[in-house]
């Protein structure tokens, strides 16, 4: 073989292992968009059990007794509500997943201080709050696994956007790391 040809099979093996590993990058970002897709769905899910929660509330207390309780949930359902808008649409995007973050963690705090109100005294709304605190964990425990399997699909792809030589391949074609929740 000439050396004409050691170069042409040289070319060749790049040109292969560089598809490889280009494609190998898309799948792992796909794994991670698709991964966020179920964390969505998840915190969609939980802005309306919120969201139906205050409406119930208002009914039961509608003097405003647990007025401060109820603002900070508003509130905090809003935030994650526009994080969760910005991210849905940037999901690989660091800064929105951490805005998402500071979001759901806004919205778990609001729910520990609206849970932990006494009503008022009032047994009805005590019991409500309990139902209510009920539906809450059970949702959050089910998210468990869509926010474990998000978490594993971030971690594989930024460990392939940081190895090289795919590194190289990464910076490239824009591909850059990004955060878990």
């Amino acid at each position: 073989m000439t050396w004409m040809h050691w170069l042409a099979l040289l070319l060749a093996l790049v040109l292969f292992w560089m598809v490889g590993a280009y494609n190998r990058l898309v799948r792992l970002r796909s794994a991670v968009l698709q991964a966020f897709g179920a964390l969505d769905t998840f915190f969609v899910r939980w802005i309306a059990l919120t969201s139906e929660c205050l409406a119930a509330l208002d009914d039961l207390s509608p003097d405003g007794g647990m007025a401060d309780a109820h603002a900070a949930v508003a509130a905090a359902t809003t935030q994650l509500g526009a994080s969760l808008a910005v991210a849905r649409a940037r999901p690989l995007d660091g800064g929105a997943i951490a805005a998402l973050g500071a979001g759901v963690q806004a919205l778990a705090g609001a729910w520990q201080t609206l849970i932990g109100h006494d009503g008022g005294g009032d047994a009805t709304v005590q019991g409500e709050l309990v139902l209510w605190a009920r539906q809450n964990e059970s949702l959050r425990q089910q998210s468990v696994p869509a926010r474990t399997a998000f978490n594993e699909a971030v971690a594989g792809y930024n460990g392939a956007v940081a190895q090289f030589p795919a590194s190289v391949l990464a910076w490239l074609f824009g591909f850059r790391e990004t955060h878990g929740l």
